[in-house]
């Protein structure tokens, strides 16, 4: 037993208690959960999956309790530039595929990997405890399972945050996980605080459908074309020349000046940061609107005044509906908070997927990353998955990454110098990201990762409906 997990105080398993430790278990069926699912179906590495919801897909279906999707979303990333690691996303795609494709494509893949068998949907996860080596996983109809492993896959987007503005106020104040329709806004004079990506796009709604719109913003952003010379921008990005910082930034900000513009001249707050120091803006949709005066820029909230919005400039404007698009905390919430350490309300773990605290705690999918997500998380699954099976078929090799879980402290920021915020904390830079994984895959001897590395396991095309799962409805979204 290695001294970290005997220091962790358990009660003795009850009589109930059923025996999974031979299996690792997810927790989650999203992205990231189905990410590692495949990976570990790859090696032959037994699994158990839940999902608390009927189907798969986490966020991106807007039937799941709790999920912020909204009908006009679409991937921030493009097409040719996402999607799971040798699974391209299909070609009559648009550039940037909307919430229902995502969620199609989601499901695609399970089927096509037979990821289905192993997922119980419809169970939640109430409470997880380490025990020695094992893990004590307690499902929501009380039953307790124990497992070797414990993979943490729920997603980010759950738990939103939202701030308090002093003053009473006669109107309605929402968060924006709550909002689904531009049909909500029809007939009101709105308000969106905060502009992040889904601030921006719901702002957008409320310039084309509100008796009348406004955004507040607290600080300046750089605002990026989602085509820059009739390419998405992220894959000019990637496949473009690849210069140093120092010489990229002067050149993308004249860019941005030639193709954007002053941003000033229509309200907005001159940014207060270099670009790339902040998460920039993917939305010149916005841009249109407020060039047109169907939505208004505000700075920041100073108070509420009965059925006015006051705002720290003193000027003030009568709002019938509030929405805080201010984002969303990561939690955890099945597993005790001081099993990760925390910063900014983001749990910290080595390679931002290993505990460096108990052993065989894993987290998937809670980064934040100047890139597409979902190939990345397949590169994580392939080190998860790696480490776990050396774990019973390498010992000594698996002791090595032990070593490395606990004094290994890589900067992945690159040349990234971000701003002082919570969002900002343990930002990484994917090309950093990436080469330090690729460097650590060839010193532990692992198995590239290349396409056609998953054909083994591809059970079908994908294009059959789920068996053991019924499809969620897609047109409506769960109170």
């Amino acid at each position: 037993m290695s001294a970290d997990s005997a220091a962790v105080a358990s009660n003795p398993p009850s009589q109930s208690t059923v025996d999974r430790s031979d299996l690792v278990c997810i927790v989650g069926a999203g992205p990231a959960g189905l990410s590692i699912a495949r990976a570990l179906k790859r090696l032959h590495i037994p699994y158990e999956q839940f999902e608390r919801h009927s189907d798969v897909g986490g966020i991106w279906d807007p039937s799941n309790p709790g999920s912020p999707m909204y009908q006009s979303a679409h991937f921030i990333s493009s097409r040719n530039t996402s999607g799971f690691y040798d699974f391209p996303m299909p070609r009559e795609y648009p550039d940037y595929p909307s919430n229902r494709q995502i969620l199609d494509y989601s499901r695609r893949f399970a089927r096509t990997f037979g990821l289905y068998d192993a997922i119980q949907f419809n169970t939640a996860i109430e409470h997880v405890e380490q025990q020695g080596d094992a893990w004590l996983v307690t499902l929501g109809g009380g039953e307790t399972r124990r497992y070797r492993a414990l993979v943490c896959a729920t997603g980010v987007n759950w738990s939103p945050r939202l701030p308090r503005h002093p003053g009473d106020f006669n109107g309605e104040i929402r968060h924006s996980v709550s909002y689904f329709s531009p049909d909500e806004f029809r007939g009101k004079r709105v308000l969106i605080i905060g502009a992040g990506n889904s601030g921006a796009d719901i702002a957008c709604d409320a310039a084309a459908h509100a008796d009348a719109a406004f955004i507040s913003l607290r600080r300046g952003y750089h605002f990026i074309p989602k085509h820059i010379f009739g390419v998405p921008a992220d894959e000019f990005g990637e496949k473009g020349p690849q210069m140093p910082m120092w010489l990229e930034r002067p050149l993308f900000t004249a860019l941005l000046k030639m193709v954007v513009g002053d941003v000033t001249r229509w309200g907005l707050p001159k940014p207060d940061h270099k670009l790339f120091e902040s998460h920039p803006l993917l939305n010149t949709q916005l841009l249109h609107y407020l060039q047109h005066g169907d939505i208004q820029a505000k700075g920041e909230v100073e108070r509420y005044d009965g059925d006015d919005v006051v705002f720290k400039d003193g000027s003030r404007e009568r709002i019938d509906l509030v929405l805080y698009a201010t984002g969303y905390d990561m939690k955890i919430p099945y597993v005790p908070e001081d099993y990760f350490d925390w910063a900014g309300g983001r749990p910290q773990m080595y390679l931002t997927a290993f505990n460096r605290k108990h052993h065989n705690l894993f987290g998937l999918g809670y980064l934040e990353i100047n890139s597409s997500a979902y190939t990345l998380f397949d590169r994580i699954s392939h080190m998860v998955a790696h480490y776990l099976d050396d774990q019973r078929r390498n010992p000594q090799r698996a002791a090595a990454f032990d070593q490395l879980i606990r004094d290994d402290h890589p900067v992945l920021s690159g040349p990234l110098k971000m701003v002082d915020s919570d969002r900002h904390k343990g930002y990484l830079d994917a090309a950093t990201y990436k080469r330090h994984i690729e460097k650590l895959r060839q010193k532990m001897g692992w198995p590239e990762l290349k396409p056609g590395f998953y054909d083994a396991i591809q059970v079908s095309t994908g294009d059959a409906p789920a068996a053991t799962a019924p499809a969620s409805p897609i047109g409506e979204k769960a109170a």
